[in-house]
């Protein structure tokens, strides 16, 4: 039986109480979405810079990331640009990295993949 992709699984609420991944954890998760993401050298946020041609495809890039996060109760720290955006995942309530912010990483990395 395979593994469900992280982009078809859910956002589990976290209200903190349990541990963040370790970076061990974290690196695991890594490998599973886009290579361009990247843990902060704490390994409590995964970060990604977006490119676009202008701000208009940036801006439909940012209303639909914010649309995946009102879906999965989980939200990004957004950095917008003319030509950019910088997406920030970590888990607020435990001060680290869930399965979340992978799930979300990755569910934001179907926005743009092309088929």
């Amino acid at each position: 039986m395979s593994e469900t992709a992280l982009s078809e699984k859910h956002c589990v609420p976290c209200e903190g109480g349990i541990s963040p991944l370790t970076r061990e954890e974290a690196e695991r998760y890594l490998k599973k979405i886009a290579p361009e993401w990247t843990l902060t050298p704490d390994a409590k946020e995964l970060r990604k810079d977006f490119k676009f041609k202008g701000f208009q495809g940036t801006m439909f890039f940012v209303n639909a990331v914010a649309w995946i996060a009102q879906q999965e109760g989980h939200h990004p720290d957004l950095e917008v640009g003319y030509n950019h955006c910088l997406a920030r995942f970590t888990t607020h309530a435990i001060g680290g990295l869930s399965e979340n912010d992978f799930i979300c990483a990755a569910k934001v990395d179907k926005l743009i993949t092309k088929k």
